[in-house]
């Protein structure tokens, strides 16, 4: 089960299997610990949201400082609710730590098999996804919001994983981090069709709530699509904490009517 951990001067949401392997630093941050003020009070870490960029910077610098990671090496896409996967390399290192400008371009999942290249994405919703192949020593996040899930993006990262450094799918150990949960999260029927196309077991995770409306379980989706990668089930947690819910801790594009700051996944191996 995914805990809450003091890290440093900052608390981040943890997964425990993953910490056990001693392979990587990693976390979640919360909304809490910054310098931003307003909407992104206090630890803002996205620049594309309106917040000052002096103060994203301060921020993503407590929040690495707090995991013993160097936040100008930090890895950053620029989150497009698509599958676009990057294998990171050596030279990609900072690419989108001090700028948006300078993050890779439509990119929602990264993957990297280098110590010491921290990988970052950026959440107020949408489901954050980590992935740690601990035999072959490979780490990844993947940005998995309602349209990424649809496109199955957490399968698609397991199996580049796969393919380009011979990750068996049976070794993954897999967090799925807070996000909006089926509590809060209702969608329409133009978006269930899509769900329906891509899950045709998708009433598994929808429930009807009203003529066209339906509750929706992206935790659940996002498991069902690792499962399907091939992870065993006892290597995935889900969190279970919905960011909408729980607004004084997180942020929540809903929860907020749109003008919210950003939480970071972060991963390096070791």
């Amino acid at each position: 089960m995914l805990s809450i951990a003091r890290k440093g001067d900052l608390s981040f949401c943890v997964f425990p299997h993953l910490e056990a392997t001693n392979l990587v630093k990693h976390g979640f941050t919360t909304r809490a610990g910054g310098v931003s003020t307003g909407s992104y009070d206090t630890l803002n870490t996205a620049f594309h949201v309106g917040d000052d960029d002096g103060n994203v910077l301060i921020n993503r610098d407590l929040a690495c400082r707090a995991l013993g990671i160097n936040f100008r090496h930090l890895v950053a896409g620029r989150q497009a609710h698509g599958d676009e996967i990057r294998v990171v390399e050596e030279r990609d290192k900072g690419r989108g730590a001090l700028s948006e400008e300078d993050s890779l371009p439509y990119t929602d999942a990264l993957v990297t098999g280098l110590r010491g290249v921290p990988l970052s994405s950026y959440y107020a919703d949408c489901v954050p996804i980590f992935l740690l192949d601990p035999v072959r020593k490979v780490a990844a996040l993947a940005h998995a919001g309602w349209k990424g899930t649809v496109l199955r993006i957490g399968q698609k990262v397991v199996a580049r994983m796969a393919a380009v450094y011979g990750t068996d799918p049976a070794d993954c150990l897999a967090g799925v981090g807070p996000s909006i949960g089926p509590c809060c999260y209702e969608v329409n029927e133009p978006v269930l069709s899509l769900f329906r196309e891509s899950y045709p077991d998708c009433q598994k995770f929808a429930t009807a709530v009203s003529p066209g409306k339906w509750k929706l379980n992206l935790w659940e989706a996002n498991r069902f699509t690792l499962l399907e990668a091939g992870l065993k089930p006892t290597n995935i947690i889900a969190a279970g904490i919905c960011t909408s819910c729980r607004n004084e801790l997180f942020f929540s594009y809903r929860a907020q009517a749109g003008k919210a700051g950003r939480m970071a996944s972060l991963i390096m191996l070791k």
